[in-house]
């Protein structure tokens, strides 16, 4: 197993107690930086880029196994024991299986709408119209929004596909490899085999959007038994980015809890 050195966004006082922010799939540690701004008030936060995402290095191969590896290796390199754990969606479910894998390293568990499981869902069509993108002929990112939306109707999702779109001299660009993600999107939309694994018993809090169905209580119970599941109203799936305010504020309440 190959651990990549993890870029990552640090703020708030070195004194402070850390949280560690894990995003999700196509996305990076920029889609946090609101959250993390309103957080280092507080914490010491760590806003992670996973591997083959923002500023991280590319690497064939992506799981969960390796992926909680990378940012294990990130604590140690930065002397921390323990940490609260933050991830919405893939960084969710990276962050559930270090918890299982080893609890003693997380303060508190804070999963974004994402559930423990297998899900039933596919990346191959939002890949493949990236993949279709004639990247040679587009000139701004207003066209290259365009040409996505019969493939990818949803505006508010090709404007956050469309972030991993850079403009290097001249010519347009995926920060991310497409190839990389299509490979691998299967070990994504899955979650790994627990073999018998104990269920964390620590501190674990599920926020959901109120119109999203990721994430059902009887997901979530067997391995997270003393896990509470709070919906925010008016939210989809990328809860945190569509009510900000109620997410920092269910977030604040949680780990200020005594």
């Amino acid at each position: 197993m190959e651990i990549v050195d993890l870029a990552y966004e640090e703020l708030g006082s070195q004194n402070s107690v850390p949280i560690i922010i894990l995003h999700g799939f196509f996305a990076s540690s920029r889609n946090w930086r609101k959250v993390a701004e309103k957080l280092a008030l507080s914490y010491r936060v760590f806003s992670l880029d996973l591997r083959n995402h923002g500023n991280s290095p590319h690497h064939p191969q992506m799981d969960y196994q390796v992926m909680a590896c990378d940012v294990l290796s990130f604590m140690d390199k930065h002397s921390i024991d323990s940490a609260h754990m933050m991830g919405h969606s893939m960084g969710g479910k990276c962050a559930m299986w270090m918890a299982l894998q080893q609890p003693e390293r997380i303060e508190k568990l804070l999963i974004v709408d994402i559930a423990p499981k297998t899900y039933v869902h596919s990346f191959d069509n939002t890949i493949q119209a990236l993949f279709d993108l004639p990247l040679a002929e587009i000139k701004n990112r207003k066209q290259a929004e365009t040409l996505l939306a019969e493939s990818i109707p949803e505006l508010e999702y090709r404007q956050f596909l469309l972030q991993n779109l850079i403009l290097n001299d001249g010519v347009y660009n995926w920060r991310i490899e497409l190839q990389i993600f299509k490979q691998m999107a299967p070990n994504i939309v899955a979650f790994p085999e627990i073999n018998n694994l104990a269920a964390y018993k620590g501190e674990t809090l599920f926020i959901v959007g109120e119109n999203s169905r990721y994430v059902e209580k009887e997901d979530i119970s067997a391995l997270f038994p003393c896990a509470v599941l709070k919906s925010i109203p008016d939210a989809g799936h990328w809860v945190h980015a569509q009510q900000p305010e109620a997410f920092i504020e269910m977030v604040e309440k949680f780990l200020q809890r005594g």
